[in-house]
């Protein structure tokens, strides 16, 4: 039987503790080579909505050491709106009753045959911000205590799970442009982790005297500049815009999710995708080789040394997610998924076939 699960099953099983650990140790084995992950890909091609472009995302891995291959397919309709002098990435939930696609397809990596199939978005928070969690990890000084946060949206939530999960953190403070979304959020995450969050109403007024700064916003913009570096902090970003090029360079010690420095992109001859064109997103930091930086799976398998003194200013760029993490996170839902009953089965003959492909 193929196992099929919502985010409400997913969001019961798979908890950032689990996460961490299980992302450690496919890191550990991707570093030695032994875990896949193919680069992400991107078609891009108009949509009815003037204002608006249709993407096609897939990425996929496969950790051996688990037995599962994943794929991560997106379906988006993407605006690229403009706040003030920011410009933001935004999907918009085009797809009936107002929703977004994106699927998790897991597969066995010893008889080939679909395991399971589930949405993407609470599995992707989550391996996102235990991505980043890893980071501060091997990355931060260990007795950094107070965090800044700029952003209030999906994903912030998770990157302060994360990072309170592998530090002692007693205080943090939120920045994000809008006043009701810092209040609102700040709120929420006090309840959830038990410590005071601050709203504050500007970037510097979180990051004064913060030992790590996590970037976490859907801007293709800078939100964290040279001006905002001091001496041994921690700077953790989800995305590659979000920390300038000047504050990178002034960092003694970066590592990269990944070597890839952007997704394979495929577009509808002439067209022109905003944040590309405009040479932002993925066209920041251009100056800077990311194949000399470490990667996470180095810091993580000892090959890399993520800090070795107080003093240093570190940074982590979470540049491009990759398909191996929902392989190793997508192997914990399904086992635990199993063992809690939860979800629906159906025939695995009806994703399978009897003639040669």
């Amino acid at each position: 039987m193929t196992l099929i699960l919502s985010n409400a099953d997913v969001e019961k099983v798979l908890t950032m503790e689990d996460c961490l650990s299980t992302l450690e140790d496919a890191y550990r084995e991707m570093a030695f080579g032994r875990g896949v992950s193919r680069t992400r890909s991107d078609t891009v091609t108009p949509t009815v909505r003037e204002d608006a472009l249709y993407s096609l995302k897939s990425m996929d891995g496969v950790v051996p050491s688990l037995g599962v291959g994943a794929v991560r397919i997106n379906s988006d309709i993407i605006t690229w709106p403009k706040f003030g002098n920011s410009m933001r990435r935004v999907k918009v939930p085009a797809a009936p009753n107002q929703r977004y696609t994106g699927l998790v397809l897991l597969f066995s990596s010893e008889t080939g045959e679909p395991l399971a199939i589930m949405p993407d978005g609470v599995m992707q928070r989550i391996r996102v911000g235990a991505a980043n969690g890893l980071g501060v990890k091997y990355m931060a000084r260990k007795d950094a205590s107070s965090i800044a946060i700029l952003g209030s949206g999906w994903q912030a939530g998770t990157q302060l799970t994360a990072a309170c999960a592998v530090r002692d953190i007693k205080t943090i403070r939120c920045y994000s442009p809008s006043k009701d979304n810092r209040e609102a959020f700040s709120i929420e995450m006090t309840g959830v982790l038990g410590i005071e969050v601050v709203p504050v109403d500007s970037p510097e007024s979180a990051i004064d005297g913060a030992d790590i700064v996590m970037c976490s916003t859907n801007t293709v913009d800078n939100v964290f500049f040279e001006r905002y570096i001091t001496p041994g902090i921690h700077i953790s970003s989800i995305k590659r815009p979000e920390v300038s090029s000047e504050a990178l360079r002034r960092a003694d010690r970066i590592a990269v999710h990944t070597h890839d420095t952007k997704p394979m992109l495929t577009t509808t001859a002439g067209l022109e995708v905003p944040e590309h064109s405009e040479d932002k997103g993925w066209g920041n930091a251009s100056d800077i080789d990311f194949k000399k930086l470490a990667t996470l799976p180095q810091l993580v398998a000892g090959q890399y040394i993520g800090r070795t003194s107080d003093e240093e200013v570190t940074c982590f760029l979470n540049n491009i997610g990759l398909g191996y993490q929902f392989a190793a996170a997508g192997a914990i839902v399904y086992r635990k998924a199993v063992e809690a009953g939860l979800g629906h089965d159906l025939p695995t003959d009806w994703f399978t076939e009897d003639v040669h492909p």
